[in-house]
């Protein structure tokens, strides 16, 4: 054989290797490369509250619906006066029978602060690396966001005519308490425009364990409500060449420390209750019927004791969806290096469990702190405690049916979501609230609200193909 015609035969076997053997790359899905370039703008266009806008983000999302054949009467973009860089998008997608009631597609498309000088990369500028991308809201929540604008982008360019009409809400000021919030103006100013027999939001995710196994799909049926509250001491000061006793930094931090020490009561509901009942089945078949029999336990007795703490010391997560929390997050403290501290200030974020209200908890920390110089204060309200939506068979079956097929083996599991999400506006307007996304991460959620946030870059298109056509089932049913 020539050695032209060797060498030929050689690089044809080496691609075939390529294909089939660890460095292969998947074959494009469809609409795949619109919907990386539609999700890169849509990252790096900085959200964040300090120093960017959603208003852009919201009018980028627009021109492609718009260019997709959307008609500016199904597109209504929103922004109160006085916030005019925290605006949304209301989208129409027309239904065939306007007697059934709409489905919501939601999402925000604020971000959580990033700052430059921490991050490894450019937190604003996409970055595909290992199989993952990086940037601030590849996963909360632009990935939702840009998968349900593709969605509808998808639906227009194959002619789809859904029984019911779809509506999609893109808002800011989810991640700021005490921002101008899309959703919350939303259900107070338009509640006709985005009124639904349901909404699909974010508030869960899929379970990764350490080693990268699936561990459950989860649906969101219900969440905590987050309130800040703030301890402040204040002093006459003096000079620091004369210390005295009666310092604020140090009441401060013995008040901090007394609140670190409490652990609020466990509780339930039927999500947390769910959830538990098949992890606990989960971690049998993993071998750690220890865990196993602890969540048995507390299902049966919610007075458990022994149970509930094993459980609570295992996972963070398993811990907060099982009590209210408390935590603090900030400080500031102090005038000058040479001086006594006048003021010290801290931040105590906390979720607080369906059905409690802030000023119970605010009053707790008040008698923890047990310090009359200390005063404890509730800072801004993020928005009302709601109802948890309930789980009928119109949203669960399909997800399950689905999960099946896309996840064999990975049970789906009602959770309490032990953050918050805009479903508590919506939930409160009486518009049932779920979060659906299967999104897979590990322990260490993606690092989201943190540095170096990333997502998989094949879970997020798996995401965005069983989304796609849950919607569609959602859409189709009487």
């Amino acid at each position: 054989m020539p050695r032209v015609r060797i060498a030929a035969a050689a690089i044809a076997l080496f691609c075939a290797s390529l294909t089939a053997g660890p460095y292969a790359r998947a074959q494009p899905r469809a609409g795949e490369a619109n919907f990386r370039e539609l999700y890169q703008e849509l990252i790096e266009t900085n959200t964040q509250l300090s120093n960017g806008s959603c208003t852009l983000a919201a009018e980028r999302m627009a021109a492609r619906l718009k260019a997709a054949g959307f008609a500016d009467a199904d597109l209504h973009p929103f922004a109160a006066p006085d916030h005019p860089k925290e605006g949304g998008l209301v989208a129409v997608y027309p239904g065939k029978d306007p007697k059934q009631k709409a489905i919501l597609l939601l999402a925000h498309i604020d971000v959580v602060e990033a700052k430059r000088e921490d991050w490894t990369r450019d937190p604003f500028k996409l970055v595909e690396e290992n199989g993952s991308f990086y940037a601030r809201g590849v996963f909360d929540d632009k990935a939702e966001a840009a998968i349900w604008v593709d969605t509808l982008i998808r639906y227009r360019q194959e002619n789809y005519h859904p029984r019911r009409t779809i509506k999609l809400a893109l808002t800011c000021g989810e991640e700021t308490a005490g921002a101008f919030n899309g959703a919350q103006w939303l259900t107070e100013h338009q509640r006709e425009l985005i009124d639904a027999a349901f909404a699909v939001n974010e508030g869960a995710f899929g379970e990764l364990d350490a080693e990268g196994h699936k561990v459950a799909l989860e649906i969101q049926a219900g969440e905590k409500t987050a309130q800040n509250f703030r301890l402040e001491v204040t002093n006459p000061g003096g000079h620091s060449s004369r210390p005295l006793k009666d310092n604020a930094i140090y009441r401060l931090a013995a008040a901090l420390l007394r609140i670190e020490g409490y652990v609020f009561p466990a509780q339930f509901t039927d999500g947390n209750r769910a959830y538990f009942t098949g992890m606990a089945d989960i971690q049998a078949a993993k071998g750690d019927t220890q865990a196993a029999d602890a969540m048995r336990a507390l299902v049966k007795d919610p007075n458990d004791a022994a149970a509930i703490a094993l459980v609570s010391a295992k996972d963070p997560s398993w811990n907060a969806t099982l009590r209210t929390t408390c935590v603090a997050t900030m400080l500031d403290a102090g005038h000058a290096t040479n001086a006594l501290p006048q003021r010290a200030r801290a931040n105590i974020n906390c979720r607080i469990f369906p059905g409690v209200d802030a000023e119970t908890v605010r009053a707790k920390l008040e008698q923890l702190v047990a310090d009359p110089k200390v005063v404890v204060s509730t800072l801004e309200t993020r928005g009302p405690s709601s109802p948890p939506p309930p789980l009928t068979a119109q949203v669960l079956a399909p997800m399950k049916k689905l999960a099946a097929e896309y996840f064999p083996g990975v049970p789906v599991l009602p959770i309490l979501q032990p953050g918050a999400t805009d479903g508590e506006f919506l939930n409160a307007a009486g518009i049932p609230t779920y979060g659906i996304e299967p999104l897979f991460a590990g322990p260490d959620l993606g690092h989201v609200h943190g540095l170096n946030e990333y997502v998989s870059v094949k879970s997020l298109l798996d995401c965005r193909d069983f989304l796609f056509r849950l919607i569609k089932i959602y859409a189709d049913e009487k």
